[in-house]
């Protein structure tokens, strides 16, 4: 599960409340959205890998709140990663794309 900016938030939230296992969740620019509802909403396994990727000049999505969501996701979660782009605005790398890739060969069966 992934997206961008809002549909970030809603493959975070999405993920936190499914409650069977998932590959994975890539998060790129994105905020957990009603953030005070977990731990309680949590329905996710503790295994489940996340990859948060934020640029550290987002006008749209401020870093700070890339920063905040990671910070709850490392207490709900085992397996999450927060990588931060330097100079990147509200949009998408090669280097974060090449994260991305990486992620999803380390976590999604190879057929």
């Amino acid at each position: 599960m992934s997206g961008f900016s809002q549909g970030g938030a809603l493959a975070l939230y999405s993920a936190l409340t499914f409650p069977q296992k998932l590959a994975g969740v890539v998060g790129l620019s994105c905020w957990i959205p009603l953030n005070s509802s977990f731990p309680a909403a949590k329905k996710t396994p503790d295994t489940l890998p996340i990859l948060q990727c934020h640029g550290d000049c987002d006008p749209v999505v401020p870093y700070k709140w890339g920063q905040m969501t990671a910070s709850k996701l490392k207490t709900l979660l085992k397996d999450v990663e927060f990588k931060s782009y330097r100079g990147l605005m509200h949009t998408s790398s090669d280097e974060e794309l090449r994260d991305v890739r990486q992620f999803i060969h380390k976590h999604l069966p190879s057929q």
